[in-house]
């Protein structure tokens, strides 16, 4: 089902109604997406029309806005605090950043917030994986196979078949999507029970798994200089407000790309550039949210931190480099580039 919605146009803008609330997208023939001519209409049309997913994709989750004003060829900016003009019905969580700074961030609750937000030049929208009740324990463990130069969506569909037999052996189950670009994305309920610190080190033991099962293919190195022709699995995107974009979120590409949603036996056949704001339109029409059932499932991440508990006391294999701008964190190896280190004397 799509978000239900009727349009009424006005001098520069049109008014949109949808649900209970009235949205008004202003400058509704600006182009955003040059090479099909797609416009902010377009675009804003698009959500409401996948309106019911990526509402259950960003539901009560504090979101960042990636905000394209003059499309996608533009300027752009990521609106993490909420706008101060932000309407009453749209709610808000108190999140902390690591540099121990705080913010409201929107939570987008139902297709008309979503809509509101597009009008804004939001392109894309980046929940964090946790739910405004309790955020500091996400209810997501988010795996990105990200393609290396060299690499393709071809090489990621492969790890991606093995790490959901990891998952698998691990009592876990998870949903893949495309990223957008060449990559996937396999994201995994589990319950709120865990710090985005151990949630992180559950992910670099799901990383270490795969790569020690495709060693010339996948790599967890977070240094460029070492990955090589392989795919990453990228565990900082667990770290805390480090987001990936929601499912049906639009890239910010010319041809107006999708994060897709898709079934683990339509990984291989899928083509990642052919999902933008009008195929998905219309696959979400005859398929619906392929991941609806996401939230009728919440999987435990003991056997995974049992796993990185092994492989320190068993292998020395401790924490990993966190991102530059992050502070130090305790158990961290030093984050220094392998080229740059100063050889012992």
């Amino acid at each position: 089902m799509s978000a239900r919605h009727t349009l009424t146009h006005m001098a520069g803008a049109v008014e949109l109604e949808v649900g209970t609330r009235t949205v008004r997208v202003s400058n509704p023939d600006k182009v955003y997406f040059p090479e099909p001519g797609y416009t902010k209409l377009d675009l804003v049309t698009y959500y409401l029309a996948v309106g019911d997913g990526i509402t259950r994709a960003l539901r009560d989750r504090p979101t960042t806005l990636e905000r394209y004003p003059d499309g996608v060829t533009g300027e752009s900016f990521f609106q993490k605090r909420a706008p101060k003009y932000l309407p009453d019905w749209i709610p808000t969580a108190h999140i902390t950043f690591p540099s121990g700074r705080s913010a409201d961030e929107l939570c987008p609750a139902e297709p008309a917030a979503v809509a509101w937000a597009a009008n804004l030049g939001t392109v894309t929208f980046h929940p964090w994986p946790v739910r405004r009740e309790d955020t500091d324990h996400p209810d997501e463990l988010r795996i990105d196979l990200d393609p290396q130069p060299g690499t393709d969506y071809a090489d990621a569909v492969r790890a991606a078949h093995e790490l959901r037999a990891v998952l698998d052996e691990a009592g876990l189950r998870g949903w893949p999507k495309t990223s957008g670009g060449r990559g996937l994305h396999v994201f995994v309920p589990i319950e709120p029970r865990w710090t985005f610190t151990q949630v992180r080190r559950a992910a670099i033991a799901v990383g270490r798994r795969l790569e020690q099962r495709m060693p010339d293919r996948v790599t967890i190195k977070w240094w460029k200089e070492e990955r090589g022709e392989r795919i990453f699995v990228d565990y900082n995107q667990t770290a805390r407000d480090r987001t990936i974009a929601s499912a049906y979120s639009v890239r910010p590409r010319p041809h107006a790309p999708v994060s897709a949603p898709l079934r683990w036996e339509e990984i291989d056949d899928a083509v990642p550039r052919d999902f933008d704001i009008v195929s998905m339109t219309a696959r979400y029409a005859d398929v619906g949210d392929v991941h609806a059932d996401m939230d009728e499932h919440r999987f435990s991440l003991e056997t995974l931190l049992e796993a990185a508990r092994r492989d320190e006391a068993d292998h020395g294999l401790g924490d990993l480099p966190y991102p530059p701008e992050y502070p130090k964190m305790p158990g961290e190896p030093k984050r220094v580039q392998p080229s740059r280190a100063r050889r012992p004397e």
